[in-house]
Protein backbone atom coordinates (compact mmCIF):
# COMPACT_ATOMS: atom_id res chain seq x y z
CA UNK A 1 0.00 0.00 0.00
CA UNK A 2 1.40 3.27 -1.27
CA UNK A 3 -0.20 5.44 1.62
CA UNK A 4 1.34 5.54 5.61
CA UNK A 5 -1.57 6.21 8.25
CA UNK A 6 0.76 8.44 10.44
CA UNK A 7 -1.84 8.76 13.29
CA UNK A 8 -5.36 8.76 14.10
CA UNK A 9 -6.59 12.04 14.79
CA UNK A 10 -8.49 13.37 17.70
CA UNK A 11 -12.51 12.65 17.15
CA UNK A 12 -14.62 15.66 17.00
CA UNK A 13 -15.95 15.35 19.93
CA UNK A 14 -12.81 15.00 22.31
CA UNK A 15 -11.90 18.65 20.49
CA UNK A 16 -15.05 20.21 21.37
CA UNK A 17 -14.59 19.05 25.50
CA UNK A 18 -11.00 20.05 25.16
CA UNK A 19 -11.82 23.45 23.98
CA UNK A 20 -15.66 24.55 24.24
CA UNK A 21 -17.62 27.06 23.49
CA UNK A 22 -18.82 28.84 26.38
CA UNK A 23 -22.37 29.11 27.12
CA UNK A 24 -22.37 32.74 26.50
CA UNK A 25 -20.98 32.24 23.18
CA UNK A 26 -23.61 29.71 22.08
CA UNK A 27 -26.07 32.14 22.78
CA UNK A 28 -24.04 34.87 20.57
CA UNK A 29 -23.69 31.96 18.05
CA UNK A 30 -27.20 31.26 17.52
CA UNK A 31 -28.53 34.82 17.43
CA UNK A 32 -26.21 35.14 14.51
CA UNK A 33 -27.10 32.60 13.03
CA UNK A 34 -30.32 33.71 12.96
CA UNK A 35 -29.72 37.19 11.70
CA UNK A 36 -27.56 35.97 8.77
CA UNK A 37 -30.50 33.46 7.76
CA UNK A 38 -33.00 36.17 7.92
CA UNK A 39 -31.21 37.90 5.02
CA UNK A 40 -31.02 34.57 2.65
CA UNK A 41 -34.94 34.23 3.32
CA UNK A 42 -35.61 37.90 2.81
CA UNK A 43 -37.08 39.10 6.28
CA UNK A 44 -34.50 41.21 6.58
CA UNK A 45 -33.17 43.53 4.02
CA UNK A 46 -29.54 43.93 5.30
CA UNK A 47 -26.57 43.72 3.01
CA UNK A 48 -24.14 40.71 3.58
CA UNK A 49 -20.49 41.06 3.33
CA UNK A 50 -18.11 38.09 3.90
CA UNK A 51 -14.67 39.80 4.04
CA UNK A 52 -11.39 38.88 4.81
CA UNK A 53 -7.98 37.59 4.16
CA UNK A 54 -7.32 35.25 1.32
CA UNK A 55 -5.99 32.30 3.69
CA UNK A 56 -6.31 32.86 7.90
CA UNK A 57 -2.71 32.03 8.04
CA UNK A 58 -1.59 33.53 11.60
CA UNK A 59 -3.50 33.97 14.31
CA UNK A 60 -2.19 37.49 15.65
CA UNK A 61 -3.06 39.47 12.43
CA UNK A 62 -6.34 37.38 11.46
CA UNK A 63 -7.87 38.78 15.09
CA UNK A 64 -5.98 42.17 14.72
CA UNK A 65 -8.23 42.59 11.20
CA UNK A 66 -11.34 41.08 12.80
CA UNK A 67 -11.24 43.45 15.75
CA UNK A 68 -10.82 46.68 13.32
CA UNK A 69 -13.98 44.65 11.23
CA UNK A 70 -15.86 45.09 14.56
CA UNK A 71 -15.63 48.68 14.71
CA UNK A 72 -16.28 49.36 11.13
CA UNK A 73 -19.72 47.25 11.87
CA UNK A 74 -20.86 49.43 14.27
CA UNK A 75 -20.39 52.00 11.75
CA UNK A 76 -22.93 50.60 8.96
CA UNK A 77 -24.89 47.71 11.51
CA UNK A 78 -28.16 49.35 9.70
CA UNK A 79 -27.43 48.51 6.49
CA UNK A 80 -24.44 45.87 6.53
CA UNK A 81 -23.98 42.55 8.24
CA UNK A 82 -20.65 41.43 8.20
CA UNK A 83 -19.13 37.83 8.69
CA UNK A 84 -15.63 37.92 8.83
CA UNK A 85 -13.52 35.01 6.50
CA UNK A 86 -11.72 33.02 8.43
CA UNK A 87 -10.83 30.59 5.74
CA UNK A 88 -8.23 27.67 7.45
CA UNK A 89 -8.17 25.15 4.40
CA UNK A 90 -6.55 26.31 1.30
CA UNK A 91 -7.52 24.23 -1.90
CA UNK A 92 -4.63 24.23 -4.40
CA UNK A 93 -5.00 23.54 -7.80
CA UNK A 94 -2.32 21.39 -8.30
CA UNK A 95 -2.48 19.89 -4.66
CA UNK A 96 1.33 21.43 -4.11
CA UNK A 97 2.06 24.40 -1.92
CA UNK A 98 0.47 25.67 1.57
CA UNK A 99 -2.81 24.40 2.34
CA UNK A 100 -3.91 26.50 5.39
CA UNK A 101 -3.82 26.49 9.23
CA UNK A 102 -5.63 23.42 9.08
CA UNK A 103 -2.64 21.22 7.47
CA UNK A 104 0.53 23.99 8.95
CA UNK A 105 -0.58 25.72 11.79
CA UNK A 106 2.99 26.97 11.25
CA UNK A 107 3.21 28.18 7.53
CA UNK A 108 6.71 27.67 7.65
CA UNK A 109 7.12 23.97 9.48
CA UNK A 110 5.37 20.73 8.31
CA UNK A 111 2.15 19.76 8.04
CA UNK A 112 0.82 18.60 11.36
CA UNK A 113 -2.96 17.97 11.30
CA UNK A 114 -3.50 17.09 14.91
CA UNK A 115 -1.93 20.76 15.74
CA UNK A 116 -3.73 22.09 13.25
CA UNK A 117 -7.58 20.83 14.17
CA UNK A 118 -7.02 22.56 17.88
CA UNK A 119 -5.20 25.89 15.77
CA UNK A 120 -8.34 26.03 13.61
CA UNK A 121 -10.62 25.97 16.86
CA UNK A 122 -9.17 27.68 18.55
CA UNK A 123 -9.15 30.69 16.50
CA UNK A 124 -12.66 30.98 15.59
CA UNK A 125 -13.33 31.01 19.52
CA UNK A 126 -10.97 33.64 20.26
CA UNK A 127 -12.23 35.35 16.94
CA UNK A 128 -16.30 34.94 18.74
CA UNK A 129 -14.55 35.72 22.48
CA UNK A 130 -13.03 38.81 21.13
CA UNK A 131 -15.22 40.69 18.66
CA UNK A 132 -18.75 39.12 18.96
CA UNK A 133 -18.27 37.77 15.03
CA UNK A 134 -18.93 34.11 14.02
CA UNK A 135 -17.33 33.23 10.99
CA UNK A 136 -16.83 31.79 7.22
CA UNK A 137 -14.77 28.96 6.54
CA UNK A 138 -13.99 27.15 3.52
CA UNK A 139 -15.40 23.38 3.64
CA UNK A 140 -11.96 22.10 2.06
CA UNK A 141 -12.74 18.58 3.88
CA UNK A 142 -16.42 17.96 4.43
CA UNK A 143 -14.90 15.78 7.13
CA UNK A 144 -13.51 18.76 8.98
CA UNK A 145 -16.91 20.25 9.64
CA UNK A 146 -17.45 18.32 12.71
CA UNK A 147 -14.69 20.18 14.62
CA UNK A 148 -16.17 23.78 13.93
CA UNK A 149 -20.39 23.03 13.50
CA UNK A 150 -20.98 24.69 16.94
CA UNK A 151 -19.07 28.46 16.08
CA UNK A 152 -19.27 28.85 12.38
CA UNK A 153 -21.66 30.86 10.74
CA UNK A 154 -20.97 30.49 7.24
CA UNK A 155 -20.00 27.44 4.91
CA UNK A 156 -18.83 28.03 1.31
CA UNK A 157 -18.23 24.91 -1.00
CA UNK A 158 -15.29 25.72 -3.10
CA UNK A 159 -14.81 25.98 -7.20
CA UNK A 160 -12.90 22.75 -7.13
CA UNK A 161 -15.22 20.98 -4.63
CA UNK A 162 -18.77 22.03 -6.01
CA UNK A 163 -19.20 18.60 -7.75
CA UNK A 164 -18.19 16.34 -5.64
CA UNK A 165 -20.64 13.65 -3.97
CA UNK A 166 -19.24 14.16 -0.14
CA UNK A 167 -19.12 17.74 -0.04
CA UNK A 168 -23.07 17.94 -1.65
CA UNK A 169 -24.02 15.64 0.68
CA UNK A 170 -22.71 16.80 3.79
CA UNK A 171 -24.02 20.49 2.88
CA UNK A 172 -27.29 19.09 3.27
CA UNK A 173 -26.76 18.18 6.97
CA UNK A 174 -25.54 21.69 8.01
CA UNK A 175 -27.75 24.06 9.72
CA UNK A 176 -26.29 27.44 8.61
CA UNK A 177 -25.86 28.69 4.90
CA UNK A 178 -24.08 27.16 2.31
CA UNK A 179 -22.87 29.12 -0.49
CA UNK A 180 -21.58 26.43 -3.85
CA UNK A 181 -19.42 28.40 -5.99
CA UNK A 182 -19.73 27.75 -9.61
CA UNK A 183 -16.56 25.83 -10.90
CA UNK A 184 -13.62 26.80 -12.40
CA UNK A 185 -14.83 26.24 -15.65
CA UNK A 186 -18.15 28.09 -15.54
CA UNK A 187 -20.54 26.06 -16.19
CA UNK A 188 -23.48 27.25 -13.67
CA UNK A 189 -25.48 24.17 -13.93
CA UNK A 190 -22.82 22.15 -11.85
CA UNK A 191 -23.52 24.64 -9.14
CA UNK A 192 -27.54 24.90 -9.37
CA UNK A 193 -27.49 21.00 -9.18
CA UNK A 194 -25.19 21.21 -6.75
CA UNK A 195 -27.35 23.92 -4.72
CA UNK A 196 -30.47 21.36 -5.36
CA UNK A 197 -28.67 18.29 -3.45
CA UNK A 198 -27.76 20.65 -0.86
CA UNK A 199 -31.38 21.49 -0.11
CA UNK A 200 -32.25 17.74 -0.18
CA UNK A 201 -32.54 15.31 2.42
CA UNK A 202 -29.74 12.16 2.10
CA UNK A 203 -28.91 8.94 3.30
CA UNK A 204 -24.90 9.11 2.99
CA UNK A 205 -21.63 8.24 5.14
CA UNK A 206 -20.05 10.23 7.45
CA UNK A 207 -16.94 9.95 9.66
CA UNK A 208 -17.75 6.12 9.89
CA UNK A 209 -21.44 6.55 10.45
CA UNK A 210 -24.75 5.95 8.12
CA UNK A 211 -25.82 9.74 8.48
CA UNK A 212 -29.12 11.25 7.29
CA UNK A 213 -29.94 14.74 6.72
CA UNK A 214 -33.20 16.61 6.27
CA UNK A 215 -31.88 19.43 3.67
CA UNK A 216 -30.47 22.60 3.97
CA UNK A 217 -32.59 25.67 2.74
CA UNK A 218 -30.43 27.87 2.69
CA UNK A 219 -27.98 26.33 0.04
CA UNK A 220 -27.39 29.26 -2.68
CA UNK A 221 -25.19 30.20 -5.09
CA UNK A 222 -21.21 32.14 -5.23
CA UNK A 223 -20.24 33.32 -8.60
CA UNK A 224 -16.52 33.55 -8.87
CA UNK A 225 -15.94 34.02 -12.29
CA UNK A 226 -14.38 31.07 -14.69
CA UNK A 227 -11.45 29.88 -16.74
CA UNK A 228 -11.34 29.01 -20.20
CA UNK A 229 -9.42 26.36 -21.84
CA UNK A 230 -6.24 28.19 -22.25
CA UNK A 231 -6.09 29.76 -18.14
CA UNK A 232 -7.57 33.19 -19.17
CA UNK A 233 -9.91 34.99 -16.65
CA UNK A 234 -13.45 35.84 -17.39
CA UNK A 235 -16.15 37.47 -15.16
CA UNK A 236 -19.48 36.17 -14.44
CA UNK A 237 -20.35 39.50 -11.95
CA UNK A 238 -22.15 41.67 -15.01
CA UNK A 239 -25.62 42.36 -15.28
CA UNK A 240 -26.35 39.93 -17.70
CA UNK A 241 -24.97 37.19 -15.74
CA UNK A 242 -26.71 38.33 -12.46
CA UNK A 243 -30.03 38.58 -14.56
CA UNK A 244 -29.47 35.11 -16.14
CA UNK A 245 -29.15 33.36 -12.95
CA UNK A 246 -32.15 34.97 -11.75
CA UNK A 247 -34.00 33.19 -14.74
CA UNK A 248 -32.08 30.01 -13.68
CA UNK A 249 -33.57 30.42 -10.28
CA UNK A 250 -37.05 31.07 -11.27
CA UNK A 251 -37.15 28.12 -13.64
CA UNK A 252 -36.22 25.83 -10.46
CA UNK A 253 -38.11 24.32 -7.01
CA UNK A 254 -35.25 25.97 -5.23
CA UNK A 255 -36.01 27.52 -1.53
CA UNK A 256 -34.31 31.14 -0.56
CA UNK A 257 -32.81 31.95 -4.14
CA UNK A 258 -29.72 34.02 -3.60
CA UNK A 259 -26.92 34.55 -4.71
CA UNK A 260 -23.20 35.90 -2.85
CA UNK A 261 -20.59 37.29 -5.34
CA UNK A 262 -17.10 36.90 -4.92
CA UNK A 263 -15.60 40.29 -6.19
CA UNK A 264 -12.10 38.49 -6.36
CA UNK A 265 -10.68 35.22 -8.20
CA UNK A 266 -11.55 34.86 -11.83
CA UNK A 267 -13.90 38.00 -11.61
CA UNK A 268 -10.91 40.19 -10.99
CA UNK A 269 -8.37 38.00 -13.28
CA UNK A 270 -6.70 37.81 -9.35
CA UNK A 271 -6.53 42.16 -9.72
CA UNK A 272 -7.11 42.38 -6.24
CA UNK A 273 -7.76 46.35 -6.58
CA UNK A 274 -10.68 45.62 -9.19
CA UNK A 275 -12.60 44.70 -6.37
CA UNK A 276 -13.88 47.67 -5.22
CA UNK A 277 -14.72 48.63 -8.63
CA UNK A 278 -16.83 45.43 -9.06
CA UNK A 279 -18.37 45.27 -5.95
CA UNK A 280 -19.77 49.03 -6.92
CA UNK A 281 -20.74 47.77 -10.65
CA UNK A 282 -23.13 45.23 -8.81
CA UNK A 283 -24.47 47.68 -6.55
CA UNK A 284 -25.52 49.74 -9.50
CA UNK A 285 -26.70 46.49 -11.62
CA UNK A 286 -29.14 45.92 -8.17
CA UNK A 287 -30.18 49.36 -8.30
CA UNK A 288 -31.54 48.79 -12.18
CA UNK A 289 -33.34 44.97 -11.78
CA UNK A 290 -35.55 44.07 -8.79
CA UNK A 291 -35.02 40.64 -10.17
CA UNK A 292 -31.09 40.89 -9.40
CA UNK A 293 -31.51 43.03 -6.25
CA UNK A 294 -33.86 40.39 -4.60
CA UNK A 295 -31.30 37.47 -5.72
CA UNK A 296 -28.00 39.59 -4.50
CA UNK A 297 -27.78 38.68 -0.66
CA UNK A 298 -24.22 40.35 -0.61
CA UNK A 299 -20.12 40.27 -1.40
CA UNK A 300 -17.45 37.91 -0.85
CA UNK A 301 -14.36 40.42 -0.45
CA UNK A 302 -10.67 39.06 -0.20
CA UNK A 303 -9.29 42.06 2.15
CA UNK A 304 -6.37 41.82 5.08
CA UNK A 305 -4.34 44.69 6.81
CA UNK A 306 -1.77 44.75 4.02
CA UNK A 307 -2.17 45.85 0.50
CA UNK A 308 -1.43 42.53 -1.73
CA UNK A 309 0.23 39.51 -1.29
CA UNK A 310 3.91 37.83 0.02
CA UNK A 311 6.21 34.74 -0.09
CA UNK A 312 5.69 32.79 3.29
CA UNK A 313 8.58 33.28 4.96
CA UNK A 314 8.70 37.22 4.47
CA UNK A 315 7.02 37.70 7.78
CA UNK A 316 5.42 41.17 7.30
CA UNK A 317 2.63 41.24 9.35
CA UNK A 318 -0.95 41.13 8.01
CA UNK A 319 -0.13 40.24 4.26
CA UNK A 320 -1.51 37.68 2.75
CA UNK A 321 1.03 34.39 2.09
CA UNK A 322 -1.57 33.28 -0.83
CA UNK A 323 -3.85 35.81 -3.24
CA UNK A 324 -3.26 39.18 -2.92
CA UNK A 325 -5.77 41.25 -0.68
CA UNK A 326 -7.27 44.66 -0.72
CA UNK A 327 -5.57 46.34 2.44
CA UNK A 328 -7.08 47.62 5.25
CA UNK A 329 -7.36 51.53 4.49
CA UNK A 330 -9.04 50.67 1.18
CA UNK A 331 -11.19 47.76 2.53
CA UNK A 332 -12.58 50.73 5.08
CA UNK A 333 -13.28 52.79 2.56
CA UNK A 334 -15.16 50.52 0.29
CA UNK A 335 -17.48 49.06 3.50
CA UNK A 336 -18.40 52.73 4.14
CA UNK A 337 -18.67 53.57 0.08
CA UNK A 338 -21.02 50.33 0.31
CA UNK A 339 -23.09 51.45 2.62
CA UNK A 340 -23.50 54.87 1.44
CA UNK A 341 -24.90 53.32 -1.39
CA UNK A 342 -27.12 51.12 -0.02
Amino acid sequence: MSMTFIRELPKPSDIKNEHPVSPELAVIKAQRDEEIKAVFCGESDKFLLIIGPCSADSEEPVIDYITRLRELQEKVKDKILIIPRIYTGKPRTTGDGYKGMLHQPNPTAMPDLASGIVAVRNLHIKALAETGFTAADEMLYPENYSYLDDILAYVAIGARSVENQQHRLVSSGVSIPVGMKNPTGGDISVMMNAITAAQHSHAFMYRGYEAKSDGNPYAHAILRGYVNERGQSFPNYHFEDLYRLAQTYAEKDLKNPAVIVDTNHANSGKQYLEQVRIAKEILHSMRHSEDIRKLVKGLMIESYIEDGCQKIGEDIYGKSITDPCLGWEKSERLVLDIADIL
